[in-house]
């Protein structure tokens, strides 16, 4: 790998984390493991690489207030908008709302455009240009029929969607100002105080599988979601926000598509093997992208 595209590499370690936690987290959950409990366990797997990127700069850790400010506001918006997730798939349809929300990198690229300067070339524009095409491709997902009583998911899909974004657009910005490291640290401690939200979420008339396909498993799936977050951290220190955000958007669902097509020996719809296609071609001029 070049040395002068580092975040080249953690954009992609991220992806194929990303990517494979994307294939296996519903093993849990159809397992009888509600995705609100997934989340506690997820916020807890953040601690091991929280610790271990820490102690690697000699647990050099910096508390001024602009650090704490950034990292906790990165962490909110990370983990607050996936407990909002949970609410507006409650309230909304899963083949609206993914779509809807997957185009957060759009907030990314306009603030980073806007506050940041950032600029790329002719290939990088057309690379962001098919990555956000294929984003809500390949988060399309059959119509179940169902009727559609309300629009709260528009507003709560509207606020994970420009939290999501904004987050991105905050965690370029603080690798300017502190250590990935440190990022990380917040967006790890902002989670687990999220926890009791999780928990509230959670209904627990319905049977809870507290085996090993609910937390145990659990927890073995979520880390590779953890440590894909931390490289991502990684990804921003090092690239920019307009070509990390969509190409990391793009690249992971094409991963768990193609190992799910392993697993379960499904064939992806034309509509998400179009995503598919354009996600690729926009990676490899992303990926060409000189800085």
């Amino acid at each position: 790998m070049p040395r002068r595209k580092p975040w080249l590499l953690f954009a992609i370690i991220t992806t194929a984390f990303w990517g494979l936690w994307g294939a296996l987290i519903e093993i849990p959950e159809k397992s009888g493991f509600p995705a609100t409990l997934g989340y506690t366990v997820w916020a807890l797997t953040m601690i091991l690489p929280s610790l271990i990127a820490l102690w690697l700069v000699q647990w050099r850790l910096e508390y001024n207030a602009r650090s704490v400010f950034l990292g906790l506001i990165i962490g909110l918006t990370g983990a607050g908008g996936q407990l909002v997730l949970f609410l507006a798939l409650r309230s909304g349809p899963a083949y609206l709302v993914f779509p809807f929300i997957s185009l957060s990198p759009v907030i990314t690229i306009i603030m980073s455009l806007i506050f940041l300067k950032e600029r790329t070339s002719l290939s990088g524009w057309i690379g962001i240009f098919l990555a956000l095409s294929a984003i809500p491709l390949l988060s399309y997902q059959s119509a179940d029929g169902n009727n559609i009583e309300n629009f709260v998911w528009i507003f709560l899909s509207l606020l994970v969607f420009l939290a999501w974004g904004f987050q991105a657009f905050v965690m370029r910005l603080a690798n300017k100002f502190m250590s990935a490291e440190s990022i990380f640290f917040y967006m790890m401690v902002t989670g687990i105080m999220l926890i009791p939200f999780a928990i509230w979420m959670t209904d627990f008339s319905q049977p809870i599988n507290w085996g090993f396909k609910g937390p145990w498993i659990t927890g073995m799936i979520q880390i590779l979601n953890a440590v894909g977050a931390l490289m991502l951290v990684y990804a921003f220190r090092y690239g920019k926000a307009i070509i990390v955000s969509p190409m990391t958007n793009a690249l992971a669902p094409v991963i768990t598509i193609i190992i799910s097509l392993l697993i379960y020996q499904v064939f992806p719809d034309i509509i998400i093997l179009t995503g598919m296609i354009l996600a690729i071609l926009s990676a490899f001029l992303l990926a060409i992208e000189n800085e």
